[in-house]
């Protein structure tokens, strides 16, 4: 084999070793989708019914169930916070670092006041509200649903996502328990979040 020959070999491979990284580039930030936001991380300004500040941040430190409802609710959120309080009484002490959250889809009828009277027989869950732009982030942020349905008169009604979210104490989304699912399973569900 001739030097140049030699050559052509050397600056062949060097150009097939160019395209290749070239590809390995394109394909590891381009083509690549984006990594997706974490559930839950999002920048929110509530208030909870005592007037303290209720953010993301709130939820770092200890595991939460986050739940997203409206005072004038018929059935859901009543059963749901019903739940919630039977859950907290069947994990006695083993609960007692866990935090609960109502959060109102409907601020503009659910005031701190109004949503902390709501919650309060519960004697564990937190009532959390805030401006209507505010709400919406955090339901963005959450990925939950929710819209203002008309019924009779001049009234409304909210549909809503029904699930109980369950938060690690780095603040993170660990799953959820859904709406009249069993005791046994939530509690299960809870088990492992205090555990986790």
């Amino acid at each position: 084999m001739s030097l140049s020959q030699i050559r052509t070999v050397l600056w062949t491979l060097v150009a097939v070793a160019a395209l290749g990284a070239t590809g390995l580039y394109v394909y590891t930030t381009i083509a690549r989708p984006a990594q997706a936001v974490a559930l839950g991380q999002g920048d929110y300004q509530l208030v909870t019914a005592s007037g303290e500040p209720f953010s993301h941040d709130s939820l770092l430190g200890k595991p939460s169930m986050l739940f997203f409802g409206f005072t004038h609710c018929p059935e859901v959120c009543p059963t749901s916070l019903a739940e919630m309080a039977a859950w907290y009484e069947t994990l006695g002490e083993d609960a007692k670092d866990l935090n609960a959250f109502f959060i109102s889809v409907d601020p503009e009828r659910d005031t701190a006041e109004v949503i902390g009277d709501y919650v309060n027989w519960t004697g564990r869950v937190t009532g959390v509200t805030g401006s209507i732009e505010e709400v919406a982030k955090a339901a963005r942020a959450w990925g939950v649903y929710y819209e203002k349905v008309p019924i009779e008169g001049e009234d409304y009604t909210m549909d809503h996502t029904a699930s109980v979210f369950l938060v690690n104490a780095e603040g993170e989304f660990e799953g959820t328990i859904a709406y009249r699912e069993s005791a046994d399973t939530a509690v299960a569900k809870l088990r492992r979040l205090l555990a986790s």
